[in-house]
């Protein structure tokens, strides 16, 4: 089971080779052509003095056997007959595919620390693990997939005898033969994927690639990564400027609404306070009117020295008659309740009229019945 701690290794060359590899379809097929001329593989592979070609489709990837040449002049012209004949060839690739007589290849576990200087690595130990030295052969490296052991990577490592691969180097380049790359039938690369092939064919004699494709690719590449980044920044850009303008709008309402907040709060202040004097006010009828009703009510002979009003008491002292009879008086008046004397009812000897002291409630409810 794979580990979920195991570190990820992107190999960003590899990954730029297969993306590349599938913008193909991008390019139009009527220009396709123009721009690539490959129209499919001959896959030579040597047998004893001869060499057997099939050729394989780049549509139909079906292998075609052609012919079987001897490596001499007889099937150089034999080969060059065959290409006048057959049109598909002129543009197809060559592949050298050597058999077990001229290559051999073993799989490696190798440390993963390894892995930036592989080549290096293999190329210093190549005596431990294969009975032939760096100097004598050519070796290619092919990573493996499939589950690791911890700190580990499997390799698949392919070689041949330089003179080997030099002989038949020569008699293909005698026979007008160019080889693209050269592979081992035990692990054929597939001619497809050109991003993850490995290589026995040294750099010095490997066949230049014209520019114009890769070209392309990069185009291509670069013109995807633009229209990619406009589809993503542009509506993020659009969203940006939108909601810079909302905030600008809405800063705007805000110190409206705080204005209009404040003026509001204000105009409560100023209606609780109208509603506080207006309830103060009809709490108690108006002193005028109190005093003429009490003016009213008290008869000639009946007279005031003192009268205060507050918190809606109201308390009198004078002489009267009869100054119990002023309770009843007062009682019945609309807006005098809960009448009675605040100390005794007192005679004065001169006039033998009675001193009275009443407080009374004023309230501005109208009795029952009167």
């Amino acid at each position: 089971m794979a580990s979920l701690n195991s570190a990820i290794n992107l190999d960003v060359k590899k990954f730029l080779r297969w993306w590349r590899h599938e913008l193909d379809f991008l390019v139009p097929e009527k220009i396709r052509p123009l721009f690539f001329e490959q129209q499919g593989f001959i896959i030579v592979r040597p047998e004893g003095t001869q060499l057997a070609l099939t050729y394989v489709s780049s549509v139909t990837n079906i292998p075609e056997p052609l012919v079987i040449l001897e490596r001499n002049s007889s099937g150089t012209a034999e080969y060059k007959a065959l290409l006048v004949k057959d049109e598909r060839l002129i543009k197809a690739k060559l592949i050298l595919r050597l058999t077990t007589e001229q290559a051999i290849q073993k799989e490696l576990s190798l440390p993963v620390a390894t892995k930036e200087n592989l080549t290096q690595v293999v190329a210093y130990e190549l005596d431990r693990y294969t009975p032939f030295k760096a100097e004598q052969v050519y070796f290619a490296i092919k990573p493996l997939e499939g589950e690791h052991e911890p700190g580990q990577i499997r390799i698949m490592l392919i070689l041949t005898p330089k003179i080997t691969l030099d002989g038949l180097y020569e008699d293909l380049k005698a026979m007008g033969m160019s080889p693209l790359f050269v592979d081992y039938e035990a692990t054929p690369n597939d001619s497809e994927k050109s991003y993850d092939r490995y290589n026995l064919l040294p750099e010095s004699l490997r066949e230049k690639t014209a520019n114009t494709p890769y070209l392309i690719y990069t185009g291509l590449l670069v013109w995807i990564l633009l229209l990619l980044g406009t589809t993503l920044v542009l509506p993020v850009w659009f969203e940006y400027q939108t909601v810079n303008v909302l905030q600008e709008k809405i800063a705007a309402i805000e110190k409206d609404a705080k204005a209009v907040k404040t003026m509001q709060q204000e105009i409560d202040a100023m209606i609780n306070e109208t509603r506080l004097l207006i309830a103060e006010k009809n709490s108690a009828p108006a002193v005028i009117d109190m005093l003429n009703t009490l003016s009213s009510l008290m008869k000639d002979d009946t007279w005031l020295s003192y009268a205060q009003y507050s918190d809606g008491h109201l308390q009198i002292q004078g002489e009267s008659p009869a100054a119990s009879a002023l309770i009843g008086v007062l009682e019945d008046a609309n807006i005098f309740a809960n009448t009675r004397f605040v100390s005794p009812v007192t005679q004065d000897k001169i006039s033998g009229q009675e001193r009275f002291q009443i407080t009374v409630d004023v309230t501005t409810q109208t009795k029952s019945g009167l």
